[in-house]
């Protein structure tokens, strides 16, 4: 006998043969196709597989905590703290209009200690959403990182000309969170970050950079670079910072002084003069 499924449930039945042909080729095999589930609403993260991807938890078991934003918020993200232990942790966003999601994921990987920081917020300006996104790069320790994380983004937001000029006001906001950290603080000599950023107002995209940490936009499955690294060896880089009395060697990379291997960055008091914090900013 050969169980067949019907609408009904299970039912035994012997099947019928035809000559010369063997019984087990008689029945082809039923297959159920399942009722698919209601699409979810376009605005939902869950229905975002950009969104599924970084999130952790699953983000079905936290539907409630992104469909309700907090009070006098214009968006709905996830909190999550940076880890102290160097656990991975990842997470991400969605804006209330549902114009843009975002997500982010980081891990202390091999490394003795967590030097790198992410910032992501999403703000209100003049009525309109303002999308913030960086990642920072330390080396030679976390501070540095970790002061970009938490006042470049609020030096932008204030800066008179951050709606009619993001530019310059992007600009002005790298130079004057590195300056006042330099001045802040007189024992982290040997302490940097890198930086690479996104502004989104409206449908402009500002991209900005100090450093090798990359910026990308995705097309089509294909990658993009939308930033250049800072390396000693470029020619641009190396001539500025020889014409400053400085100098580029090879040691197992080339370095500015011998010592880094970037030739822009936050911080790096000691090589100020040749390390500089001049961002190299694009619109798309």
């Amino acid at each position: 006998k050969v169980i067949t499924r019907c609408s009904e449930g299970l039912s035994a039945r012997k099947p019928t043969t035809r000559q010369g042909v063997p019984e087990e080729q008689q029945l082809a095999p039923t297959i159920e196709i399942p009722r698919p589930p209601s699409p979810l609403p376009p605005k939902s993260p869950e229905f975002d597989p950009f969104l599924r991807r970084f999130a952790s938890p699953p983000l079905s078991a936290r539907v409630g905590e992104w469909s309700r934003p907090p009070a006098g918020m214009g968006y709905l993200s996830t909190v999550i703290g940076h880890p102290t232990d160097g656990s991975p942790v990842s997470g991400g966003g969605l804006s209330q209009n549902g114009k843009f999601s975002y997500g982010y994921a980081s891990s202390l990987g091999k490394r003795a200690s967590m030097e790198d920081f992410y910032e992501t917020r999403i703000e209100s300006v003049d009525g309109q959403l303002i999308g913030l996104f960086g990642v920072f790069d330390g080396h030679g320790g976390a501070k540095v990182a970790e002061y970009v994380k938490h006042n470049l983004f609020s030096h932008l937001l204030r800066h008179p000309k951050f709606m009619s000029d993001t530019k310059v006001a992007i600009d002005d906001s790298y130079k004057s969170t590195d300056s006042e950290f330099l001045e802040s603080d007189s024992t982290q000599n040997q302490c940097g970050s890198t930086a690479s950023t996104a502004v989104l107002v409206g449908n402009r995209l500002f991209v900005a950079n100090v450093g090798d940490s990359r910026a990308i936009i995705c097309r089509a499955g294909n990658a993009v670079p939308v930033s250049k690294d800072h390396k000693p060896d470029q020619t641009d880089e190396r001539q500025r910072i020889e014409e400053a009395g400085g100098f580029v060697m090879w040691a197992g990379t080339w370095r500015v002084g011998g010592v880094l291997a970037v030739s822009r960055a936050f911080g790096d008091k000691l090589l100020k003069q040749y390390v500089v914090v001049d961002p190299e900013i694009r619109v798309r």
